[in-house]
């Protein structure tokens, strides 16, 4: 719910501040393993379950973020404003069901 009213709030800003040549742009990450979260993700456990709901099959780290960060706030971003950019590995893609498909019982 946070990153849904950070996303709204990043939207409302650049409509409102657009107008005066402010871009307003934000990053939502995923599984990102920092010093506050590393208790958690330190856990074989859920490493493991980070990993696996994850494409990338990898958790990210804050290296990750820099990329997109440094972006959002070049002049090849000049264009782009009240976008959120998800930085997650491909996690908020989806994931696949496991469905066995229809020569799995053959």
């Amino acid at each position: 719910m946070s990153k849904a009213g950070v996303s709204a709030l990043t939207r409302g800003l650049a409509l409102e501040w657009g107008p005066k040549g402010i871009r307003v742009n934000g990053l939502a990450p995923g599984f990102i393993r920092t010093p506050i979260s590393d208790r958690l993700w330190s856990q074989p456990h859920m490493s493991q379950w980070a990993s696996e709901q994850t494409p990338l099959t990898r958790m990210g780290t804050v290296d990750d973020l820099v990329g997109a960060t440094l972006f959002l706030a070049s002049p090849a971003a000049n264009f782009i404003s009240g976008q959120t950019l998800r930085v997650d590995g491909g996690f908020s893609a989806g994931s696949f069901w496991p469905i066995e498909g229809p020569t799995a019982n053959a």
